[in-house]
């Protein structure tokens, strides 16, 4: 048996090969493009890599050309926590030196002697990887609206208070296309209070707006007209200078969000696995792509329901030493999911009962906060989503929740 370690970089990557007594075979560093990436089959091909037998491969990231380049055909990548591979480097050396070459060598070293405590990344299918790419970006681009939304609000707070006064009774606030509109056609409390009403009206119009706009126009009009303290013109002037650069941003933002929010849901209604987690009370279709592009589609990539709720950090863990016993939520888990669970979760409350009646039995039997609660809630739901997609079933309210925790607090 061989094993390969890689240490990837930016630019150049180490490759170290060694066989079962942990003897040297090779050692090679290739250059991070396609020339590179041949040097490397080639030199893993000298060394009996063939279809049938192919080399597994430690690495310490699970994306990226190389990556993809290692997973064409049924090889088994082994991405490595860069924290683990840090532990394990200190049983080879006390004196804490280390290299590209040597890092290589005890990623190799790690799949020769403990390769059955990791796992190969998934076999998902290309659909679900597709599905996972585009709802992690939307995710990102929905936190970062959020960013750059906290930012503008923060700046107008400090000169512009009429603007917050105006869309505070908004759903979505500033990330309106009104709001932007607004902004736009008046980035100071000064211009603010020129706008005249067909201005406003016409601004309005402009955002999409085709209802109430007499009655939002005289509203608008009051609160910009309103007694409100002003910084010295030539400030006021340069403050809405900034917050035209930080609307742009915030406008992009709105956009990029909207963009991959549409892509998101086509890719993942095109899924096999979208029926059965749109049938999970609280799961949309944003929601659901994310929680199925972090568990992905390979279903032998956990065990039992416990792994995949140890993955998700819906279970508790136990700390014991001696005499103390602590048990506490998991700190190590897949943050994405996790932050997906917690909304599930909540989402659920009103949907399905049997979730609402397991909230209200955590709270007010157990004494648990509402995190604590919910994420209980979160523990159940997710194992039940294994036990469905596994059998290939829908979602059972009543088969999913014992009827006697459902009827208790019904009855009272």
């Amino acid at each position: 048996m061989i094993y390969c370690g890689i240490d990837w970089a930016e630019n150049h990557h180490d490759v170290v090969l060694i066989d079962e007594s942990g003897q040297l075979l090779a050692k090679r560093r290739v250059t991070d493009d396609p020339a590179g990436y041949q040097v490397l089959l080639d030199l893993l091909a000298e060394h009996e890599d063939t279809r049938d037998a192919l080399i597994p491969v430690a690495i310490e990231t699970n994306r990226g050309l190389l990556v993809a380049v290692l997973r064409a055909g049924d090889r088994q990548v082994y991405a490595i926590n860069p924290l683990a591979a840090a532990r394990y480097r200190d049983r080879h050396s006390v004196s804490r030196k280390k290299s590209d070459l040597g890092d290589a060598l005890v990623l190799a070293n790690i799949l020769r002697t403990d390769i059955h405590a990791h796992r190969p990344l998934p076999d998902d299918s290309d659909q679900a990887r597709a599905v996972a790419v585009l709802a992690r970006a939307q995710q990102d681009a929905t936190w970062n609206r959020q960013q750059v939304g906290n930012q503008l609000r923060s700046l107008l707070r400090e000169y512009y208070p009429a603007a917050l006064a105006a869309v505070v009774h908004w759903k979505n606030g500033l990330c309106r296309p009104e709001a932007l509109a607004l902004l736009k056609a008046a980035p100071t409390p000064a211009d603010a209070a020129r706008l005249t009403r067909p201005q406003i009206a016409a601004a309005l119009r402009r955002a999409g707006r085709q209802r109430g706009i007499e009655a939002e126009t005289e509203r608008l009009r009051e609160i910009f007209r309103a007694e409100w303290a002003h910084h010295p013109p030539l400030v006021e002037k340069a403050l809405g200078r900034q917050m035209l650069a930080l609307l742009a941003q915030l406008e992009a933002a709105c956009t990029a969000v909207d963009d991959l929010a549409q892509a998101v849901e086509e890719a993942f209604l095109q899924h096999k696995d979208a029926e059965i987690i749109l049938s999970f009370p609280g799961l949309g279709t944003q929601l659901g792509a994310r929680v199925l592009a972090e568990i992905g589609d390979d279903r032998n990539r956990f065990a039992d329901a416990r792994g995949l709720k140890a993955y998700a950090g819906s279970s508790p863990i136990t700390r014991a030493s001696g005499k103390k016993c602590n048990i506490t939520r998991r700190r190590i888990k897949n943050d994405r999911l996790n932050h997906a669970g917690y909304l599930w979760a909540f989402s659920a409350l009103r949907a399905s009962p049997g979730a609402m009646a397991r909230y209200r039995h955590r709270r007010d039997e157990r004494g648990d906060w509402h995190a604590s609660a919910l994420r209980n809630v979160f523990n159940s739901l997710i194992g039940q989503l294994h036990h469905c997609l596994q059998q290939r079933e829908l979602f059972d309210e009543q088969a999913a929740f014992s009827s006697t925790v459902v009827q208790a607090p019904l009855a009272a």
